[in-house]
């Protein structure tokens, strides 16, 4: 578990090794941190108006997670979404610049995620709902795809890869309706399905997962999540 809370997070060791049995730990540091900023928004929400209270809560969860997911998702904006071949892709996704692409999806992400927290009721339970879908589906695309490199920070990932962590999703699902009810349980599963958009498109753009891959699932399902529990239910 130490390996997955300093691989997911600041907290922790540093330079936790990236193995398929961190893996496993995944939803479960997904559900505390997902609780600690539903946290976090409860006090913001006490002490300033909502719009403010959504962007102290952005602002905990880039530092939370050292913005390692924000940069995977600009990664993967500049490599999945631009017209290229697979090897221009994997090039762009490995060079350290951010294009417009990624500096565009990023800006909607964080824009998205931060009204969205500011016109709704403050839930705990959502959160660590919706961060708990994210890191188990990001837990078991291992087992379920290939490493579309032929080496790098993922690799590790494939020897051993379990599927077991996904039955953390269920678990979440009965959160969210617990803390939202019906608009919870949209939000998971809608949220689930993005997920599961994205892997698709770099599985044909791409013939399989990169690590920036696995960060733009995990902003993208916790902003998709964040947007449908929004919704005027």
């Amino acid at each position: 578990m130490r390996d997955a809370i300093s691989l997911l997070t600041t907290f922790g060791r540093r330079g936790g090794q990236i193995t398929a049995r961190a893996c496993l730990w995944f939803p479960v540091v997904g559900l505390a941190l997902g609780a600690a900023l539903g946290g976090c928004w409860w006090i913001a929400d006490q002490l300033w108006p909502a719009p403010v209270a959504a962007a102290i809560v952005v602002l905990a969860d880039l530092a939370f997670t050292g913005m390692l997911h924000i940069d995977g998702l600009a990664d993967s904006a500049d490599g999945l979404l631009p017209h290229a071949d697979r090897p221009r892709r994997l090039q762009i996704m490995r060079t350290p610049d951010v294009g417009a692409f990624g500096v565009a999806v990023v800006a909607v992400a964080l824009v998205l995620s931060t009204t969205s927290l500011a016109v709704q009721p403050v839930s705990v339970l959502l959160l660590a709902a919706l961060w708990m879908t994210a890191r188990a589906i990001v837990a078991v695309v291992p087992a379920s795809m290939t490493y579309a490199r032929d080496s790098g920070i993922a690799s590790p990932l494939m020897d051993g890869a379990s599927r077991w962590p996904i039955v953390a999703v269920p678990i979440a699902l009965l959160l969210a309706i617990v803390g939202s009810g019906v608009a919870g349980a949209a939000a998971v599963a809608i949220a689930a399905a993005s997920a599961v958009g994205v892997l698709s498109l770099s599985q044909r753009r791409l013939g399989g997962f990169t690590g920036d891959v696995l960060g733009a699932v995990i902003v993208v399902t916790e902003t998709v999540g964040l947007v449908v529990a929004a919704a005027r239910w």
